[in-house]
């Protein structure tokens, strides 16, 4: 047995031993719980049904009254959300999750509180937090190692302000660019979102998420939430159960085997069935076929949503029953405890078993236990310490660095001399919320006043990194011309313009949008700084690809840089004076046409018939300050058989003067098979770094899994055929033998 083996072995006994111990625990807790006990357990509430008014905070926005009648009399077993919507001071939220746990002593039983939190690219509701870029800049790293980093960092941030249950990672896949949300995903890669939500799970919840630096994780939203038709929010989703199994459950199912131990649920509905009504989805795909044994929570006020909006319950009553025996465990109520009141009256008169309470709260005092709640409720003021602490917010630019995406670079206008005379203009570019975007100190992330001020935006970090003469017009608002003319007049006496467009801070249903096209005084504004004749470097921050085609073609550079993070606008700045090399890709396809959106995935139907695909810039697309060759594609066997996996290897070499990080992406296609297959899909990547001359042989390992689709008969399956390997331009194939 090797020294591994042994190791590996310990770890599952160990896991063992624990999971036997806190299913006792749940055992014994559980046979003196009564019925309203229970149900209390499967309530949540808003912070705001314990708040004071605003107007009456005296930095302890808690009423100790309503506090007290929502943990005593109603027993409710978790809260959720920030006092009045703003992020608060780590003293605050020491003194709220104090409170609340104090209170809860006060039980019969003493079940600590479980409290969530939208923490989804850092501490986003504790003031000073460190607060990474978004998924979709995450994604565009090709570096899961990212997300394992933010991943701990935000637990810990976390639990230094008392809060126990991380709302994230969000594991929906962003093929829907009208969406509001797609800055939340890794991209429109199933592969892509599979490994940084797993990294994520294993940076947040470490060994042993009882730890104290440590926190239990929320896979969301379970599943199909991504693909709005319309692309508006919260809207229905049309697609088949082969499509979903193929590109939405994926995610899911690592995340379960990751150990992720609560999911919540899909507020939209696919093919006319509500999230929270589908038992289909959250019984027999998730605990049957998946194995997921933790905490289902709804989504805001989703359940009674089933009545009030969805019309698929007659009444609140039927909505409550309807979700429980579905499947749902948790009720995100959230503003009341009409959701207790209901479930009680439905127990009592025989329509919900006892048998379905149980389950549900089992499921609940597991995750307690397994956090350590009952152990110590309290938030970890040791921890206190390292919050925010300067290794974090270096390892915060670090992740910055990775996530902007070079997508244009004429002549080798950039990087730009630090000696160059710059005019900075457009919306973006003096805002710190389109560093961010939403869940940003508020829910929608657009109040500037509230932002700690001493973070750079962009035009703060150029003027910090330039020796030469940075000036400032605005030029625009987000909708509105401000002052184009002066810009025009300013720019006669630069050397070059840094238009900085794009998307104010938004999330949700707020976001939703009628077009994919900037906004007209944006447009106007750009195509007042082209005619100057002055060199332009477009840089968009945005939550999703507006499209800017005619202005990004007659732009000498365009940097796509999306949603960066706190120490974005830093990162940004090195890129552009060549400090740092850039080396992220997209982790979608950029659209050239608002109804031009096609993923790098698509079906050989899609380009039969003369048909094209072209968007703006390819899924994958990124470039360098050096250049890179991939040679020497191999692969270990011509011919394989069903579980002997594929060995496939590759030569990459800066061939340039610059050193940098390249990422490689392996893609497959199977070329023939009984449902139509993608062009390619990306089934492994690696990203190295290589000095100027330096190469590197990188291994990729592919097994049965890569080769599997969704057959006929909704099954996965792995059929005998050709297969073509591709990397670059290089391409191989190999038979999979009967």
């Amino acid at each position: 047995m090797t020294k591994l083996t042994l190791t590996l072995l310990l770890m599952a006994t160990a896991m063992n031993v624990h999971a036997q111990n806190s299913d006792e625990k749940v055992k014994t807790l559980l046979g003196k719980m009564t019925l309203e006990e229970k149900v209390g357990q499967m309530t949540q509430v808003t912070f705001d049904v314990i708040a004071k008014p605003e107007a009456e905070n005296d930095g302890f926005p808690v009423d100790m009254k309503k506090l007290e009648t929502a943990i005593v009399q109603y027993q409710v077993g978790s809260i959720l959300n920030t006092p009045y919507n703003k992020a608060q001071s780590l003293e605050t939220w020491n003194k709220i999750i104090t409170a609340v746990q104090d209170v809860s002593k006060k039980t019969r039983l003493q079940i600590p509180v479980i409290y969530g939190i939208d923490a989804i690219h850092g501490t986003t509701y504790t003031q000073g937090g460190t607060l990474f870029p978004q998924a979709i800049n995450i994604g565009a790293s090709f570096n899961p190692e990212l997300s394992k980093v933010a991943g701990a960092i935000t637990a810990r941030e976390m639990k230094a302000s008392g809060m126990t249950w991380n709302f994230y990672p969000v594991l929906d896949i962003g093929r829907q660019p009208l969406w509001s949300r797609f800055w939340e995903t890794y991209g429109e890669d199933v592969h892509v979102a599979t490994t940084h939500g797993v990294a994520y799970i294993n940076g947040h919840q470490g060994d042993d998420y009882s730890k104290a630096e440590f926190a239990p994780t929320c896979m969301k939203h379970y599943t199909g939430y991504g693909y709005p038709l319309n692309g508006k929010d919260r809207t229905p989703a049309w697609m088949g159960e082969k499509i979903l199994r193929e590109i939405y459950l994926p995610s899911f199912e690592a995340a379960v085997k990751a150990g992720s131990p609560t999911v919540m649920i899909n507020s939209g509905e696919i093919d006319g069935v509500p999230g929270h009504a589908n038992y289909h989805l959250l019984t027999e795909i998730l605990r049957g076929e998946l194995q997921f044994k933790g905490i289902a929570v709804s989504d805001w006020e989703d359940i009674v949503r089933l009545y009030s909006r969805d019309k698929v319950a007659d009444s609140p009553e039927q909505a409550v029953k309807m979700a429980v025996m579905a499947g749902v465990d948790m009720s995100m109520v959230p503003y009341n405890f009409s959701f207790y009141d209901i479930l009680v009256k439905l127990v009592k008169n025989g329509e919900v078993p006892m048998s379905r309470i149980d389950e549900a709260v089992s499921r609940i005092l597991k995750v307690k236990i397994e956090s350590g709640l009952l152990a110590d409720p309290y938030p970890k003021k040791e921890l206190i310490k390292l919050f925010a602490n300067e290794d974090a917010t270096a390892k915060n630019l670090a992740a910055a660095r990775e996530t902007i995406v070079l997508a244009k670079n004429s002549n080798n206008l950039l990087p730009l001399s630090k000696s160059a005379n710059i005019l900075v203009t457009g919306p973006t570019a003096n805002l710190l919320q389109v560093l961010n975007g939403g869940w940003t100190v508020t829910w929608q992330g657009d109040e500037e006043n509230l932002y700690p001020q001493e973070k750079l935006t962009v035009l703060e970090a150029l003027k910090a990194g330039s020796k030469g003469k940075v000036t400032y017009v605005e030029g625009t608002t987000f909708t509105n011309p401000v002052n184009i003319d002066e810009a025009v007049k300013q720019a006669a006496s630069t050397d070059v313009i840094v238009l900085c467009l794009g998307e104010k801070a938004y999330c949700e249903t707020p976001g939703n949008i009628e077009n994919l096209t900037l906004d007209q005084a944006q447009l106007d504004l750009a195509n007042a700084m082209l005619k100057t004749g002055k060199p332009v470097v477009l840089v968009l921050l945005e939550g999703r690809p507006r499209v800017v085609t005619p202005i990004a073609e007659k732009s000498n550079a365009v940097v796509v840089a999306m949603r960066p993070g706190m120490e974005g606008a830093i990162a940004l700045t090195e890129i552009l004076f060549g400090d740092y090399n850039p080396d992220a890709k997209l982790p979608f396809s950029y659209p050239r046409n608002t109804n031009g959106f096609t993923t790098y995935d698509y079906k050989p139907l899609e380009v039969y018939d003369g048909m094209v695909i072209n968007p703006l810039y390819t899924f994958g697309h990124g470039l360098s300050y050096t250049t890179y060759e991939t040679s020497g594609l191999r692969l270990s066997k011509k011919e394989i058989k069903a579980g002997e996996g594929l060995e496939v290897k590759v030569s990459v070499k800066n061939t340039g003067k610059v050193a940098g990080k390249e990422a490689v992406l392996v893609y497959l296609n199977d070329n023939a098979a009984q449902v139509s297959r993608p062009v390619k899909q990306l089934k492994s990547y690696q990203k190295v770094m290589l000095n100027p001359g330096e190469s590197k042989e990188l291994t990729f390992k592919l097994t049965d899994a890569d080769f599997s689709y969704i057959g006929l008969q909704n099954k996965r399956i792995v059929e005998p055929g050709k297969f073509t390997v591709m990397v670059g331009s290089l391409s191989d194939s190999f038979t999979l033998l009967p």
